[in-house]
């Protein structure tokens, strides 16, 4: 709740991952219904009318509750987590969607996002949870947005492998590339001793993206990326390339972002993707980056502090 005023001040055009875990951390009980219905809708009015994209609970892995670390699993990050812990812990997710739900016959500008969909067996569940919680709802004369908006974020190889078949399931699609990185590389973020090895820009991971967007694309449906890649000035000329609907970020990385893609041209970043796809290693995508930086987006760089001096082109003679 805190950040949304920096979310404002920083430009950005409504919230494009509300994270609702963060309530339910160091509690011994689950917040209630009404603990959740005020939060969610004190966030969708003030950043009203822009959109508010609430995503379900990503419990687990690195974010576990009081209640949860008995449980003591030896691999969280491959475990029960996000999607998986809202079906198996039914009540718990309906008490998420009920709040959600009813916030959105009140505000009209929050949408919904399943988290960690590994295919459409997933989807299928939560929605059918979703539309069983909106019809009692509606029996209770409760309000609820009847052009509530679903949508799923892609972070698991599955999904982006069957990523046209679950584009024809929902109303749009979130890149998560923090996860989509961790899970393709077979890399644990928190382990120091392959952090090193932890490359958003590993050609795999491009490739993983543009199909996603793709299909997204081709089904008509809205695609935004989030994460860490997202947030990082120098990949934004190639990140148009792909031609996604939005990007989101942590709020203080919004202004650096829009400086660069306010001076790209789209018809450009389609040939430095193309460009981009070709090269094999993670670390020649980084050189051409900052060459790239530096020959046609420098006076953009230059306006933020220290942003040049850290580019590796910047000590050497930049193509």
């Amino acid at each position: 709740m805190e950040e949304v005023v920096a979310v404002i001040d920083n430009g950005a055009e409504g919230v494009g991952l509300y994270r609702t875990e963060y309530l339910y951390l160091n509690l011994d009980a689950p917040p209630d219904e009404e603990t959740l219905f005020w939060d969610y809708r004190e966030v969708a009015e003030i950043i009203y009318p822009e959109m508010v994209t609430i995503r379900t609970l990503d419990l687990g892995a690195d974010k576990v509750p009081t209640r949860m670390r008995e449980w003591g699993e030896t691999n969280p990050a491959l475990g029960l987590r996000s999607i998986r812990l809202c079906l198996q812990e039914d009540e718990l997710f309906r008490t998420q969607l009920r709040a959600i739900l009813r916030v959105s016959g009140i505000t009209k500008n929050v949408r919904i996002m399943f988290p960690m969909i590994s295919g459409l067996g997933e989807v299928h569940a939560a929605k059918d949870i979703l539309n069983q919680v909106k019809q009692s709802l509606m029996q209770e004369s409760i309000e609820v947005d009847q052009d509530l908006q679903v949508g799923i974020m892609i972070e698991v190889p599955s999904a982006v492998a069957v990523a046209d078949l679950l584009a024809k399931e929902v109303d749009f699609f979130s890149i998560g590339t923090n996860d989509l990185v961790q899970y393709a590389l077979a890399i644990d973020r928190a382990n120091e001793n392959v952090a090193h090895l932890y490359e958003p820009l590993h050609p795999a991971i491009l490739r993983m993206v543009k199909q996603a967007a793709d299909a997204g694309r081709l089904a008509g449906i809205p695609v935004s990326l989030c994460g860490e890649l997202a947030a990082e000035p120098l990949y934004a000329p190639i990140l148009l390339g792909f031609e996604l609907d939005s990007l989101s970020m942590n709020p203080m990385a919004v202004p650096r972002v829009k400086k660069i893609i306010r001076n790209a041209n789209l018809e450009e970043s389609k040939v430095y993707l193309q460009e981009v796809l070709q090269l094999s290693t993670a670390s020649k995508v980084n050189e051409y980056l900052c060459n790239l930086a530096w020959r046609r987006f420098r006076e953009d760089f230059e306006l933020f502090e220290d942003e040049m001096g850290r580019l590796p082109a910047a000590n050497g003679n930049p193509q």
